[in-house]
């Protein structure tokens, strides 16, 4: 077993223990692959699963008498197509979309979400005015963005024709991105507004968000059809809503200043 897989093993049976204490009000274990996205998600250096949207998590799914499993950590576009196939049960951070609702349940909203377009801050006042993507197709302006994921509905709507333009250049994780954007391999960078201010500060990097939001929404856990129940969803929207009504997921945000 490698270093990687006894460090998952540990960090599974932690997380297994800390939500156990009434599984039996879920009709089965869920399960979720880790990621690395400070601060929402990372493995902490003790080799244990940390961050906002882990801490909300376990908050919920301890409350509901869920079981959370952990599984090895998948590259962004894998994890998705194994959530399809319904061998990981959960995703988080997820915005709802008619799309998704043809395989996926969701969950209350747990939390804000918004994603931000970002340049270097000596070039920020000659990008200050954008407010499509359209304005990055007319000027030919480069970009580097997530390789997955839903970034609203103008993103989508001009997606291909800037890639067919070639002015996108996709990335997989926060600290790749971070690294292309200090490289200057694009003009622009978009994600997380939260997740790209954590990568930059990290690497050092200044960076300036332009004034107007790509998108600003509540995000939800999304839930797989084919192995979670509606009753399921049921149960997590009730601890949901029973820990918002108590402040313990305002407590939580509020520690990490949202």
């Amino acid at each position: 077993m490698t270093a990687l897989r006894l460090q998952l093993y540990a960090a599974s049976l932690l997380f297994t223990l800390a939500s156990a204490v009434s599984m039996a009000h879920c009709s089965k274990p869920f399960k979720l692959a880790l990621e690395q996205w400070p601060p929402y998600v990372y493995t902490n250096p003790q080799g244990k699963p940390a961050g906002l949207d882990i801490e909300l998590l376990n908050a919920i799914f301890t409350e509901a008498g869920c079981q959370l499993v952990l599984v090895a950590e998948l590259p962004r576009k894998r994890r998705l197509a194994e959530f399809m196939a319904g061998e990981i049960d959960i995703m988080l951070a997820a915005s709802d979309t008619p799309e998704r609702r043809e395989y996926s349940w969701f969950t209350r909203a747990y939390r804000p979400e918004s994603v931000s377009l970002f340049s270097h801050p000596a070039q920020l006042a000659q990008y200050r005015e954008i407010s499509s993507f359209s304005d990055l197709l007319r000027r030919r302006i480069s970009l580097l963005a997530p390789n997955a994921g839903w970034y609203g509905e103008d993103y989508k709507k001009h997606q291909d024709a800037l890639l067919k333009a070639h002015l996108v250049s996709p990335f997989e994780s926060f600290t790749q991105g971070i690294k292309m954007f200090a490289a200057k391999r694009a003009e622009l960078i978009m994600g997380d507004t939260g997740a790209i201010v954590h990568e930059a500060r990290r690497q050092g990097l200044s960076i300036s968000p332009l004034p107007n939001l790509v998108v600003s929404a509540p995000v939800h856990f999304m839930l797989s059809k084919k192995n979670v129940t509606e009753a399921d969803l049921q149960q997590l929207n009730a601890a949901l809503e029973k820990l918002e009504q108590r402040g313990v997921l305002k407590m939580i945000r509020t520690h990490y200043g949202m």
